[in-house]
């Protein structure tokens, strides 16, 4: 693997920060040399957050050029939809299947629509949904967005570095709720 380029993307107060370390420190427990921008946008809740993440032998920038990107992650819909338009041709895109709802904004089945027109790389899943019914805890859906990366092998992590990160980041008091998301997402 040369390097592997990866966009982060949701609303404010959906986790971002907490994703980036978890899978930052799942590619440092796999040997990758890892570069990562903290936020762009707006981190307050609701508005637009993007993170982007970089690794592989050596990585000298943190940022993904547009067309680059080998996956977009999306815990929000909309925020997916807008992402989207950085892809490149080998770009797979993993979208969790809520919207947050806006007035005024396209509806989540305008949303979709455009989003299965991208191209046959496209995973739309119900991370939210799954969360919330199965542990009573949608936020954890961030987590189960990285088991669902891993078990499909969107992205260069073994579950057991995975799990380790999820360990090493995570505080005590919220793991044993997250390695459940992750395992969910993951398909067990």
């Amino acid at each position: 693997m040369e390097n592997f380029n990866l966009i982060l993307t949701g609303v404010g107060g959906q986790g971002i920060i907490t994703l980036l370390q978890v899978i930052d420190e799942a590619a440092v427990v796999e040997g990758y040399d890892v570069k990562s921008s903290e936020l762009h946008g707006l981190s307050q809740r609701g508005g637009s957050v993007e993170a982007h993440i970089r690794f592989g032998k050596k990585v000298f920038s943190p940022m993904v050029s547009n067309g680059q990107a080998d996956l977009i992650l999306a815990l929000e819909a909309m925020e997916g939809l807008r992402e989207s338009a950085k892809a490149g041709k080998q770009t797979r895109l993993l979208v969790n299947n809520y919207i947050l709802p806006i007035p005024g904004a396209p509806t989540k089945e305008e949303i979709i629509k455009q989003l299965r027109g991208f191209k046959s790389n496209f995973y739309l899943v119900p991370a939210s949904e799954d969360c919330k019914e199965k542990l009573q805890n949608e936020v954890v859906c961030t987590l189960y967005m990285v088991g669902h990366a891993v078990a499909n092998k969107l992205m260069p992590i073994k579950k057991e570095s995975a799990l380790t990160a999820i360990k090493n980041v995570i505080p005590e008091k919220y793991l044993e709720l997250n390695i459940k998301a992750f395992n969910l997402g993951y398909g067990e």
